[in-house]
C-alpha cells in the first residue's frame, strides 16, 4: 500500500514567539545576566536609596574626613569605601548619586529620542526639501563639539536639573534623526508601505502605524548606546561644576571633590569613577547584544 510523505508543517512566527526567542538569545549569555543584575542594582538605588544606604548622604563629621575603606588597614569600621575631605560616607553618596545619574540621563535620551524619531521620519518619509532641511541642521549641529555646545549653553542658561536635562536631550537628537531616517529610507518602498498607500491610510498613519513599528529595534538598540553616552556627558558636566548643584550627590560631582586628594585619598575619586564606568559598560554590552538578538537574520533557531 503506498504511503504518503509526511508534509513538513510550518508554524507561523507570531510577535510573542518572536519575543520569547530574543528573551532566550539575550539571557543566554552570562554578560548580558551580570549586565541587567548590575543595572537593576542600580535602579534599586535610585528608587530607595535611603533603604540601601548605611549612612547620610549629607552628614558631615571632620573628625572622620578622608578615612580609607574600611577593608584597608587605617580604616573606619562602617565606612566601607572611605569617607571625603567632609567626612560624608562615600559608598552612601554614590548610592544616593545613582538617582540623578538615571533621572537626567533617561530623561534627556527621552527627549532625543522624541525629537529625533520624529524628524528622522519626516525626513526619510517625505524626502526632497524636507530632507534637505532637516540633513543641513542635523549637519549644523553635529559640527559643533557635543560637550563645548553643552557647556556655553549651560553656562548661560544655569545649571538646574530641568534645563541639564533638555539641553542633554537636545543635544543628541542629531543621531537619533540620522539612524531612523536610514531606517525608513529603506523600508518605505517596501511592499506594506504601497498597500497602506492603495487603501488610502494617510501619511501620517503610514508613519505611525506601519514604518515606525518596522524601524523600533533599530531606535531600541541605538538608545541603550545613547544611555551610556548622556550618563558620561552628566557625569562631566558635574565635573566642571555645570551640572546639579551641591549638596546634591552626584558621581562627576564627587570625583571632581576628590581631584584634590587623589595622593594621599585616591578613594574619594575611585569608587564614583568606576560606578561610572561600571555602568557604561553594562548599557554598551545590552546594546550590543540587543542589536544581535533584534536582528532578524540571526533569529533562525
Amino acid at each position: 500500500m503506498a504511503t504518503v510523505d509526511a508534509q513538513p508543517v510550518f508554524k507561523p512566527i507570531t510577535s510573542d514567539s518572536r519575543t520569547r526567542l530574543v528573551l532566550r538569545r539575550l539571557f543566554g549569555k552570562k554578560a548580558v545576566i551580570i549586565s541587567v543584575g548590575f543595572l537593576a542594582l542600580t535602579l534599586i538605588c535610585a528608587l530607595a536609596p535611603s533603604l540601601v544606604s548605611p549612612h547620610d548622604p549629607f552628614a558631615q563629621e571632620l573628625i572622620q574626613r578622608l578615612k580609607p575603606p574600611s577593608f584597608m588597614d587605617g580604616g573606619v569600621e562602617g565606612y566601607w569605601l572611605g569617607t571625603d575631605h567632609l567626612g560624608r560616607d562615600t559608598l552612601s553618596r554614590i548610592i544616593f548619586g545613582a538617582r540623578v545619574t538615571l533621572v537626567v540621563s533617561v530623561l534627556a535620551v527621552g527627549v532625543s529620542l522624541v525629537a529625533g524619531v520624529a524628524a528622522g521620519l519626516f525626513a526619510g518619509f517625505y524626502g526632497g526639501r524636507t530632507d534637505a532641511i532637516i540633513l543641513r541642521l542635523i549637519d549644523m549641529q553635529l559640527a559643533f563639539p557635543v560637550i563645548l555646545l553643552v557647556i556655553a549653553v549651560v553656562a548661560v542658561v544655569g545649571p538646574s536639573l530641568t534645563n541639564l536635562i533638555i539641553i542633554m536631550g537636545l543635544s543628541g537628537w542629531p543621531r537619533f534623526a540620522r539612524i531612523v531616517r536610514g531606517a525608513v529610507l529603506s523600508v518605505r518602498g517596501l511592499e506594506y508601505v504601497e498597500a497602506a498607500r492603495a487603501i488610502g491610510a494617510g501619511q501620517l498613519r503610514i508613519m505611525t502605524h506601519h514604518i515606525l513599528p518596522n524601524i523600533l529595534s533599530a531606535i531600541i538598540v541605538y538608545a541603550s548606546f545613547e544611555l551610556a553616552r548622556m550618563i558620561l556627558l552628566e557625569a562631566t558636566l558635574s565635573f566642571l561644576g555645570l551640572g546639579v548643584q551641591p549638596p546634591t550627590p552626584t558621581w562627576g560631582g564627587m570625583i571632581s571633590d576628590g581631584k584634590n586628594y587623589i595622593a594621599i585619598s585616591w578613594w574619594v575619586s575611585l569608587f564614583p569613577g568606576l560606578a561610572i564606568g561600571a555602568i557604561i559598560l553594562a548599557f554598551n554590552i545590552l546594546g550590543d547584544e540587543l542589536r544581535d538578538a533584534l536582528d532578524p537574520q540571526l533569529n533562525h533557531e
